[in-house]
């Protein structure tokens, strides 16, 4: 999976955040002004943006232009939208609440300083909203071969460089299971729904039993999803999934398509070409690969882009 380091900071910064927030109450917040600036094919990107984006970059301690990282980020959300990859609130706000306590602050401190230096929380949690769904949509460009896909010449090639040794990975028969809620119905019972999804979940056994416990509720759907190798799962599920013994199910995810989870039927290691393949190709899927094929697809992106500065 690509790596989620790009909002994952490092300990620089969490050293700066430590410092600047020990004098939150000292300074007022600068005021930034709201002009439209670009328009990146009919999408605003205002003065205010590029001010915080500035004062991030300054935070940060690094070098960069603002004004271009907001026409990237806008970029990147165009072709976002355009995939179909949706990153909830919930999820932001989880990431924003790990980043609080992995630096050791509460979530007001964290808010003041971000205020403080000019970002504002709400600019840096559109940059991790941002960050999470292009991590998603690179992902799945790669997974489709455009990333330098390994072949199974390659694998056997490897193989062979490392002592013939194959290598491994575990393979994981899964069931998903969705508590659907319309669009036009998601502000009024999304709540209600999720209450029925933990319900279930919290009754979950096994496979072979999630259609009869779904018989008797309305709207729920249950797909079986074969079998999956690790290297495989979707970004947004592996961590839980492989986290969850067989027979259990992952907590309950809201989606585009209502509430969500999913259940391990069955795991198993398995070691055969196609593992290789797979594994090979993981193993390649590297920082450098990632920065590398993001580079690429936001340039493909700017040329096919109308970009009008004001």
């Amino acid at each position: 999976m690509l790596s989620m380091r790009k909002y994952l900071f490092s300990a620089g910064f969490a050293l700066l955040i430590a410092a600047t927030s020990v004098s939150i109450t000292v300074m007022t917040p600068p005021a930034f002004a709201s002009e439209i600036k670009y328009v990146i094919n009919d999408v605003p990107i205002t003065t205010g943006d590029i001010a915080h984006r500035k004062a991030f970059l300054k935070l940060q301690r690094k070098k960069g232009d603002a004004a271009q990282e907001m026409i990237d980020q806008t970029l990147r959300m165009a072709e976002v939208k355009r995939l179909g990859i949706k990153v909830t609130d919930e999820q932001v706000d989880a990431a924003y609440q790990r980043f609080a306590t992995n630096n050791k602050m509460q979530l007001k401190q964290l808010d003041g300083v971000m205020a403080q230096s000019g970002v504002g929380k709400e600019h840096f949690k559109e940059f991790i909203r941002a960050q999470m769904a292009w991590n998603q949509a690179l992902s799945a460009r790669y997974r489709s071969g455009d990333g330098g896909s390994v072949t199974e010449q390659d694998a056997v090639r490897r193989m062979l460089d490392k002592g013939g040794s194959k290598p491994t990975a575990m393979e994981y028969m899964l069931q998903q299971v969705i508590f659907v809620v319309p669009a036009s119905e998601r502000s009024a019972t999304l709540g209600k729904r999720k209450r029925e999804a933990d319900a279930m979940r919290a009754r979950f056994n096994g496979c072979n039993t999630t259609r009869e416990f779904a018989k008797g509720l309305i709207d729920v759907t249950v797909r079986d999803l074969g079998r999956v190798l690790a290297p495989q799962l979707p970004p947004e599920w592996a961590d839980q999934i492989k986290a969850t013994k067989v027979g259990g199910a992952t907590a309950t995810r809201e989606t585009e398509r209502g509430v969500e989870f999913i259940g391990i039927c069955s795991s198993r290691e398995v070691s055969d070409d196609k593992a290789a393949q797979m594994v090979f190709q993981s193993e390649g899927n590297n920082d450098k690969n990632a920065d590398d094929l993001s580079k690429k697809y936001v340039e493909e992106l700017r040329k096919k882009a109308r970009i009008v500065e004001r």
